[in-house]
């Protein structure tokens, strides 16, 4: 079994070939090809590679495969006895990428 841990917006994602997954916003249109080179850890079957902090020459080519918002998250404050209630409403922006390939 072959995987990778990288790091991108801030966030570390366990992640293997064919695999989508949602990250923090890239300014970057849909289809576009993607290279993550602060990879953390590569696992290639009984071979393991630990970076300190990133793995040298390894990289992880992804394809941007769409743009979007997710679910509605509801930010409500309130103060008993004080008549205070606020209600809020925020979608976090993200990107799904498709992991295509990992390179050692």
């Amino acid at each position: 079994m072959k995987f990778a841990i990288i790091e991108t917006g801030g966030k570390q994602y366990k992640v293997s070939e064919g695999q989508k997954i949602k990250i923090e916003k890239i300014e970057s249109a849909e289809g576009a090809n993607l290279n993550f080179d602060k990879v953390l850890l590569v696992v290639d079957n009984e071979e393991i590679k630990i970076g300190t902090p990133y793995v040298d020459g390894a990289k992880v080519e992804t394809k941007i495969v769409k743009q979007g918002k997710d679910k509605k998250k509801i930010v409500f404050r309130y103060h008993s006895k004080n008549r205070y209630r606020k209600k809020k409403g925020h979608r976090q922006p993200f990107t799904e990428v498709e992991i295509a390939r990992i390179v050692i």
